[in-house]
């Protein structure tokens, strides 16, 4: 199973008091029901191809309102796909839509008289993304959670919502519809603690740490790495000015200055500045700091591209 299908199962067996049962009820019939009229009446229909949704669904409808429903399942033929439990619920459907607000226009949570209290929040959104949610794996290479509605303003409300618990959340549109989507882990990671899938986040927050140590880890490693490439180019750069030094200039008439950090570069060619500098206390018994060092090579360099200049002028 998916880390997404994980969240999912873990949040179907959660139990709630009944005024969460009706937000976490309201939201799953918003984003996945239809309200139809026919001569028989006003009725609800909820579909999903995951039966433990539909059974949760069934369930809560039966707690909160003892009355029974029609289940009917459909194959989907075309690649496979899981079947389709449709849940169809006529006895006091209006009470249900009325109480659950499913024909209201919302414009804000605030609108919601369901959504007064927090528990109520934290279901509501439990039920969304049961309805239509999905988050990428913690080892994948971004990650990403979202709630799918074909309702922009119902996806700004859900976005609203989330951010009530400062997750900020966002919303754009995708094919046919708009999604209320998290980009950042940690606030990934509050969601999920949020809707009270405790196992998925310590999971989520798990795959984090040791990804991010991994990160770390790389990040260091090629930081070793420029800087080793970095410490070697310039020790070429002056190999090859001592090499031009020494088939111009006879090493007695260089400033002894010179010929020390000259013997240095030499005994030691792929060596820091920092590391000559430890060596120069055994071979001259003296320590030569970093910056005079520098000092020094920078001078070999230049009476080196001198004499370049000079042998081209002639």
């Amino acid at each position: 199973m998916s880390f997404a299908s994980d969240t999912k199962s873990e949040l179907l067996s959660i139990k709630a008091d009944k005024c969460c049962q009706l937000a976490e009820l309201s939201a799953l019939l918003r984003l996945h029901g239809e309200i139809n009229l026919s001569s028989n009446g006003l009725r609800i229909e909820f579909q999903t191809t995951n039966m433990q949704i539909a059974r949760r669904v069934i369930k809560n409808v039966k707690d909160s309102y003892h009355v029974e429903v029609d289940v009917i399942s459909k194959k989907q033929m075309k690649l496979k796909k899981n079947d389709i439990y449709i849940i169809v619920i006529k006895n006091k459907a209006n009470d249900i839509i009325t109480e659950l607000g499913l024909m209201n226009q919302l414009d804000s949570i605030y609108d919601e008289p369901l959504l007064v209290k927090e528990c109520c929040k934290r279901s509501y959104l439990r039920g969304a993304f049961l309805a239509s949610g999905s988050i990428n794996s913690p080892t994948s290479s971004s990650y990403h959670l979202e709630i799918y509605s074909t309702d922009e303003s119902f996806a700004l409300v859900l976005s609203e919502l989330m951010n009530s618990f400062n997750l900020k959340s966002k919303v754009v549109r995708r094919k046919k519809g708009f999604i209320a989507y998290i980009k950042e882990s940690e606030k990934i990671a509050d969601f999920i603690r949020v809707v009270g899938a405790i196992n998925a986040l310590f999971t989520f927050e798990d795959e984090r740490i040791k990804r991010d140590f991994v990160n770390s880890i790389t990040r260091v490693m090629n930081m070793d790495i420029a800087n080793q490439n970095k410490t070697l180019n310039a020790a070429n750069k002056q190999l090859r000015a001592i090499s031009v030094l020494e088939n111009m200039i006879e090493s007695s008439k260089l400033p002894k200055s010179m010929t020390e950090a000259i013997t240095l570069r030499k005994e030691y060619p792929e060596s820091s500045l920092n590391e000559l500098s430890d060596h120069s206390e055994s071979m001259f018994k003296k320590r030569i700091s970093k910056s005079a060092l520098n000092h020094r090579f920078r001078n070999i360099s230049s009476l080196a591209e001198q004499i370049l200049e000079d042998m081209n002028e002639q």
